[in-house]
């Protein structure tokens, strides 16, 4: 009986201190996490490179958010071009459906939207509304961003999202009419944009354009019509 109790005791302890020591690598695991956050919040450039590699490249914090969305967010493109060459994903989304890429595009960040294409950017997955980062793009005047859009082979230019507007439906309704938002309806037709798909209410662009008093995209949209007639 004896020797059963000692037993016992000392399988209780082993016991205890494993747990002791496996709470302890948790919480130094935890610190760690929270450091390497807190660093890419701050731009801490020198302390991400020497924690941060392939194995936990891609970790989040409370808005799941990764390292490379917070650095996105923040447009730290010294910080996310690092990220990326550790193998940080640019399609992982956060909380609120934005991904690296995405939100890059929807913000005119054309550097980083560059290097995500570089670096695997999908085109098959949506923000929240549904739709490509194009769609955004196009509404706020970020031209050199659709341009670049414009130009890569297989692109959903066309892309409906859940308002039922395509990228140049955005441009004509939420644009300003200027030529900023011109120019970016004239790139989206070059570059294969169908001006006869509706709006959820069956309006058109052109439809839209006549009715804002748009001129010039009225000229563009009237004139891409009369090719497709043709």
């Amino acid at each position: 009986m004896k020797h059963g109790n000692v037993t016992r005791r000392i399988c209780g302890m082993v016991f205890y201190m494993l747990f002791m020591v496996s709470c302890s690598a948790q919480g130094k695991q935890e610190q760690m996490k929270n450091e390497i956050i807190a660093a890419v919040e701050k731009g801490d450039l020198p302390f991400i490179q020497a924690h941060v590699d392939g194995k936990n490249v891609n970790l989040r914090n409370s808005k799941d958010q990764t390292l490379l969305m917070m650095a996105t967010y923040k447009n730290n493109t010294e910080m996310a071009t690092f990220l990326i060459q550790a193998g940080a994903d640019p399609n992982l989304q956060d909380d609120i459906q934005n991904s690296p890429f995405l939100y890059a595009a929807a913000s005119g960040y054309l550097e980083l939207v560059q290097l995500f294409l570089n670096h695997g950017a999908r085109f098959d997955v949506f923000n929240r509304y549904g739709g490509t980062g194009l769609i955004p793009a196009a509404e706020k005047g970020h031209i050199d961003v659709v341009r670049l859009l414009c130009t890569i082979k297989g692109f959903p230019i066309n892309h409906v999202n859940r308002l039922g507007w395509t990228a140049l439906m955005e441009a004509v309704v939420l644009g300003t009419g200027g030529e900023i938002h011109t120019e970016i309806v004239n790139t989206l037709l070059q570059a294969g944009a169908d001006p006869n798909i509706p709006d959820a209410q069956h309006i058109t662009a052109l439809q839209h354009a006549q009715q804002r008093g748009f001129t010039s995209l009225v000229k563009l949209l009237q004139q891409a019509d009369k090719k497709d007639r043709q």
